[in-house]
């Protein structure tokens, strides 16, 4: 297992990841922090922890909102042509990721 150090917020936190997901590890660590910055940038002045929450909830709703534009889209999928049927697959197994990558942050 790998071991990963990132920083948000100013913290160092180091975290255990599968070999070959340290770089992957990295880039979700940079978008929470992208988050956090982008709070700060409003003016709030917060703790830490209610800056790490916020940045969740931001990020859920984000997924949120993607789940909901998935759905919509697979739906309309659907009810097209036969030969959309390859594209609709494709959309389903995006959505499916989708999914997963929120039951991960939602841990």
């Amino acid at each position: 297992m790998a071991q990963v150090t990132v920083r948000i917020n100013g913290y160092a936190y180091t975290l255990g990841c599968e070999d070959g997901q340290e770089s992957h590890l990295a880039a979700m660590a940079a978008r929470v922090e992208e988050r956090i910055d982008s709070i700060k940038a409003l003016g709030s002045q917060s703790g830490e922890a209610k800056l790490l929450v916020l940045a969740a909830l931001l990020m859920a709703d984000e997924l949120h909102d993607q789940s909901r534009l998935l759905e919509r889209l697979k739906a309309e999928l659907q009810q097209g042509s036969p030969a959309e049927a390859a594209n609709t697959r494709r959309l389903a197994m995006l959505a499916d990721r989708a999914e997963e990558i929120a039951a991960g942050l939602e841990q």
